[in-house]
């Protein structure tokens, strides 16, 4: 419940505190939030499946968004755009983690 309110939170920051970022670092931004978002998702399908633990959440977040930061700036310098990988396999993974959230909550709305 904690990563939804942060991520509730940081919603309404973004939206409402308008910060310049310049065009370079699109592909940087854009892969640390699909990280974090994974991170995020992944926290919530924990916690409904009552296996969450912190300590995984934040390494998790915070590694995930520095790996894959540093896989971006080194392809940046390589010249090879390896941040749509990054990009696709986040994205299937925070798919799959909504998928199991969605149905972990139907069946908790289901009467028994």
């Amino acid at each position: 419940m904690y990563a939804f309110l942060g991520l509730l939170i940081g919603i309404i920051i973004g939206i409402f505190w308008n910060v310049p970022i310049p065009d370079s670092f699109s592909p940087y931004i854009s892969v640390a939030i699909f990280a974090c978002l994974d991170s995020v998702f992944g926290a919530m399908r924990a916690s409904l499946n009552k296996q969450f633990r912190t300590d995984i959440f934040i390494s998790g977040f915070f590694g995930n968004a520095l790996l894959s930061v540093a896989l971006v700036y080194l392809g940046d310098k390589l010249g090879i755009p390896i941040y749509l990988a990054a990009v696709i396999v986040f994205g299937s993974r925070i798919f799959n983690n909504f998928a199991t959230i969605r149905r972990l909550l139907i069946e908790k709305a289901r009467p028994h």
